[in-house]
């Protein structure tokens, strides 16, 4: 259930966590348990990456309050990113998120949607230099800006790439997605149901038999054994606030995985439901 991140060979599980929306709870006390709760199973389950951003409301503090519930798990691998115009406020930026999260330092930091990416981007390679980042990556969303984004792969000493992709989003396959593989930059997917709409479709839907030799208990396993199969993907970061969710997300990594046949007839078969 793990992928090797390229530029240095650690191993990643297929699927992460992301904070988008559902960990935006200001300080309700019980959507914060909750959270936590997703966070607790999503370690015991094998999860290590968790994604966020100064862009997501409450999420960061969300998280802190869940990791130090946790005492902190060492499996966390944290994924964060700067997310302002004014290039200056970057290190006070990531300085907050950071103390949101409650750790010593991020494991990855990414450019969040290019944000001024020309001047972040340095300054993210340099802290990655002097020890303070692990790992450093871009992010965009939905589809946008995909040739600024090819153009960065092929200049910059990039990591990571985080983008959309799943089986009715796939304009990453023509370009961006061999390119992370020629180049050796891990793939972080976002968006994988849409926020919720894509499987709000196929769940109209009866699942097709090559759904259950895949051994999928439902369409939200299907759609991430689809995304996570193909070679250049290291992780896709599914977003929930259910214990439930978060435990078949994390069981998609699991089992028999489509080969390009198969995940061509899952594409062409999702697309027309």
């Amino acid at each position: 259930m793990t992928r090797a991140i390229p530029s240095s060979g650690e191993l990643l599980p297929r699927v992460g966590l992301g904070s988008w929306i559902t960990f935006n709870v200001g300080r309700d006390p019980a959507a914060l348990e909750a959270c936590a709760q997703v966070v607790q199973a999503f370690f015991a389950a094998g999860g290590r990456l968790i994604d966020s951003s100064p862009m997501y409301g409450s999420a960061q503090p969300t998280i802190g309050h869940a990791l130090a519930r946790l005492k902190h798990p060492a499996a966390l691998f944290s994924a964060e990113k700067v997310w302002v115009g004014d290039a200056e406020r970057g290190p006070a930026q990531m300085e907050a998120s950071r103390a949101f999260w409650g750790v010593p330092r991020f494991d990855l930091m990414q450019v969040h949607n290019l944000l001024a990416w020309q001047q972040h981007l340095p300054r993210l390679l340099a802290m990655k230099a002097a020890g303070q980042l692990r790992y450093v990556g871009i992010s965009t969303s939905e589809g946008r800006r995909h040739a600024e984004l090819e153009q960065i792969m092929r200049t910059q000493p990039i990591d990571f790439v985080q983008l959309t992709y799943n089986p009715l989003d796939r304009a990453a396959e023509q370009r961006l997605l061999p390119l992370a593989q020629e180049r050796g930059i891990a793939v972080l997917v976002n968006r994988p149901f849409r926020e919720g709409a894509l499987l709000d479709t196929l769940l109209r839907h009866p699942l097709p038999g090559w759904a259950t030799e895949l051994g999928c208990d439902g369409w939200a396993q299907v759609v991430l054994k689809f995304i996570v199969s193909h070679p250049a993907v290291t992780c896709a970061i599914p977003a929930t606030r259910q214990v439930a969710h978060v435990q078949q997300n994390l069981g998609a990594a699991r089992g028999a995985m489509p080969d390009a046949g198969l995940r061509a007839q899952m594409a062409a078969d999702m697309a027309a439901l």
